[in-house]
């Protein structure tokens, strides 16, 4: 079924969901917008998954206080600035909506954060990549959770230049997270010792055929070949670069950003050998493990959640554990105070385990460096990984004093 590209609420919530209000009512009731990409190239990234995750953690919150109201609008941005945003100050401004969730586009994130501010609302980031939204761009008023382009590019450049792979050429989607990704990822090729032979940029959203792209890499002589994009775009990356045989000819495919849902999607036979970091991983250990046997039952088959989904369940649940030390009516008069008090409590959920969010509202918890594995060598569906490397939380982010942040700077 084709899904609408319009705004929507998702029907048959769990009773623990309560039905939409008229406007004259409500007062009582937390409404968390859900802005997601549920018909475009990061559907399977974000989407209905992200959407199932974040309903989980509203379940499980109003399950133990049935006190509080909880709703969950749904909403489509088509990865479209201009409708993200758009979505986003009719939530505000008419559908009494207090915290925005996933927001998954850079821009759309980065764009949002005036709106944040100006309603004093709340944004809960966890698919939009950027690390300005911790730096430069970083808002009282927003936390980021699950991973941004600095942890990744950090956890994947350094690990590889020191195990051989120490000549690097980027493949980048041309849009906000595609070049924090590649200019964090070079940073730390060369800090490792790399070098980076060259890049080049293609039309975010709009590019099917990269050959010519990848036959520049290939040429270069990188034994290395950054692909700074994701969902279907580096899926397609990859396949075209197995025809090609850049495996074969011993260059090493790493992804800035890279999911266990591109995994799946493009499987193992494609993947094999693909160098990347997530933040969780459903079969990491037994509470992540439980967590993916509560969420199950609303997944599609053979669905397993990656970082983003698990911090969107995550987020969402700190969220409503702050808004209830705060009270309804005082967290509903200030997204700002929150925050403030998200920040002061420690996290702890089955996704990322225990953690904490600093000043510059960077949600921090360790960050894993994993290589898919071979076909012959998984067990089952979901079995993909191999761990290889660990950062513990305090090495994995950017340190605070490096983002550029105000509110660190104050």
């Amino acid at each position: 079924m084709r899904i609408n590209r319009r705004i929507f609420v998702g029907a048959g919530l769990a009773s623990a969901i309560v039905p939409r209000p008229g406007r004259a009512q409500a007062d009582d009731t937390i409404r968390i917008g859900v802005i997601t990409d549920m018909s475009g190239i990061y559907r399977d990234v974000s989407g209905p998954t992200t959407v199932a995750c974040a309903r989980q953690a509203a379940d499980e919150f109003t399950a133990a206080n049935p006190s509080i109201k909880v709703e969950v609008l749904v909403a489509d941005h088509q990865n479209k600035p201009d409708v993200g945003l758009g979505i986003i100050r009719k939530w505000f401004e008419q559908d009494g909506v207090d915290v925005i969730e996933n927001v998954g586009n850079s821009s759309i994130a980065l764009g949002a954060r005036y709106l944040i501010e100006d309603k004093n609302k709340v944004a809960l980031i966890t698919t939009a990549g950027s690390s300005d939204l911790t730096g430069k761009s970083c808002s009282s008023h927003l936390v980021h959770w699950s991973w941004d382009s600095w942890c990744l590019a950090h956890s994947t450049a350094t690990s590889l230049v020191r195990v051989g792979g120490s000549k690097w050429f980027f493949i980048t989607a041309d849009y906000a997270f595609g070049h924090a990704a590649e200019a964090d990822a070079s940073r730390f090729v060369r800090a490792a010792g790399g070098t980076v032979l060259g890049s080049v940029r293609y039309p975010f959203g709009s590019t099917t055929d990269f050959s010519s792209f990848l036959l520049q890499a290939q040429s270069s002589g990188a034994n290395v070949i950054g692909f700074a994009n994701s969902g279907s775009e580096l899926i397609t990356c990859l396949k075209q670069a197995q025809e090609f045989g850049l495996d074969r000819g011993g260059s090493r495919m790493a992804a800035m950003i890279g999911y266990v849902t591109d995994v799946l999607g493009m499987g193992l036979s494609t993947a094999k050998g693909l160098s990347l970091t997530e933040t969780f991983y459903w079969d990491l250990n037994d509470r992540t493990r439980a967590f993916m046997n509560r969420v199950k039952p609303r997944l599609a088959a053979a669905v397993f959640p990656n970082m983003s989904q698990a911090g969107d369940y995550a987020s969402v649940l700190h969220y409503l554990k702050a808004v209830k030390e705060l009270g309804v009516a005082r967290a509903k008069a200030s997204g700002r105070e929150v925050v403030e008090l998200m920040k002061k409590m420690p996290t702890d959920d089955d996704c990322f385990g225990k953690g904490s969010i600093r000043a510059d509202g960077r949600k921090i918890h360790p960050a894993y460096l994993f290589e898919v594995k071979k076909p012959q060598e998984s067990t089952s569906t979901g079995d993909v990984y191999r761990l290889v490397s660990t950062l513990p939380a305090e090495e994995a982010f950017r340190p605070p004093d490096e983002g550029g942040c105000p509110l660190i700077r104050s």
